[in-house]
């Protein structure tokens, strides 16, 4: 065989050999791409995504979009050439799979978090966009879960409300963990509660739960990083109780980043005239009971996918503008919020046509 068609031959083999590992060897990896897009003001499945009984609503236009990622899942296994393709490509991000997936988290497991933050998330909002619009809101600290196996597990139940704890009493969920870890592990604490039965009555019959227990744990060790400390094996969050009804319909959506562009979607439900001026709005990040917006994952395929349905301006958190601003979609104007309050002040820009005014994100910021 001549020396040249033996070369060829020999590195055709290789060629092969190398797109056959490529394809078969698996690598770390996970992908990200740009997920659905729902106006907040509109439809989803046939019913409006906000529901809102009790009280005064207004008619509402333009569009206040919330945006999801779409991920790989958990037991997926991306090869070489599908790594690559993926760092190529525009519209899709590789990160490592731990990202996505951290200490061997399940698929189930991820889901189930996911629906906690989002459903967490929706409350926040709700009393974020009531809160800035001066309405009451009464808000209590409640046992949000109880670890299986820990010293809590049947004394202490999801939902139950948390007065005190050795008498001391519960202001804000932090107040939970710091009281408890006075002690020492082994120690036994007290707190006192409100059954979560009684609560979801006193709620039903529009007053104050009355029937208190003291249920006394012996603390045990923590088995995390950190430095060893007492724990009863819950954790802490926050109840509230609304003056009138507000669902969010929406599902198969999971994660807290879509708290802002509900909490602003229900502002304007409930105040006349748009925010919108009846333009294409679209956002992401998180908030708090106060109205602060926080950061969220995956930045660079909401702006993606929010563009590629049409949005002309784009909500994000102050701590992703950096990241979003270094490869921007063409014709969509990120702007910077920090709060609720700066989120509706670039939406009274944007419907006035002062858009030189809006605090646009940049590289640095």
């Amino acid at each position: 065989m001549p020396r040249r068609t033996a070369t060829m031959l020999a590195s055709t083999l290789m060629l092969i050999a190398l797109l056959c590992a490529g394809v078969l060897i698996p690598v770390p990896y996970a992908e990200m791409s740009p997920g659905p897009t729902v106006n907040t003001l509109g439809e989803h499945d046939g019913e409006p995504v906000l529901q809102i009984s009790g009280h005064k609503t207004y008619a509402t236009d333009g569009h206040l979009n919330m945006t999801t990622v779409r991920v790989t899942s958990a037991d997926f296994r991306m090869n070489l050439v599908e790594a690559v393709y993926g760092w190529l490509a525009h519209d899709t991000k590789i990160v490592p799979h731990d990202t996505l997936y951290p200490d061997g988290k399940t698929e189930e497991q991820s889901t189930q978090e996911n629906a906690e933050e989002f459903s967490q998330s929706q409350e926040s909002a709700k009393v974020a966009a009531l809160k800035e619009l001066g309405v009451p809101v009464k808000s209590w600290v409640i046992v949000s879960t109880v670890v299986k196996g820990s010293p809590a597990e049947g004394r202490l139940h999801a939902g139950d409300v948390i007065r005190a704890v050795d008498g001391t009493a519960v202001k804000q969920p932090s107040d939970v963990a710091e009281f408890v870890t006075r002690h020492e592990p082994g120690q036994k604490v007290v707190l006192t509660v409100v059954p979560a039965k009684e609560q979801a009555a006193a709620e039903k019959q529009h007053r104050t739960a009355a029937k208190t227990r003291d249920v006394e744990i012996t603390t045990a060790g923590s088995h995390d990083s950190g430095a060893r400390r007492a724990i009863v094996g819950i954790s802490a969050g926050t109840d509230h109780t609304f003056p009138f009804s507000i669902d969010i319909k929406l599902a198969d959506v999971g994660g807290p980043s879509a708290g802002l562009m509900f909490a602003l979607g229900i502002y304007d439900k409930l105040t006349p005239g748009s925010l919108t001026g009846g333009n294409f709005v679209a956002g992401t990040g998180t908030i708090d009971d106060g109205g602060t917006v926080g950061p969220i994952g995956g930045i660079e395929m909401k702006t993606v996918g929010a563009r590629s349905k049409g949005a002309r301006y784009f909500l994000t958190p102050a701590d992703n503008c950096a990241a979003a601003a270094k490869d921007t979609p063409s014709g969509l104007t990120l702007v910077r919020v920090k709060t609720i309050g700066d989120a509706l002040d670039a939406l009274k820009d944007i419907r006035g046509g002062d858009t030189a005014a809006l605090p646009k994100c940049t590289a640095k910021s």
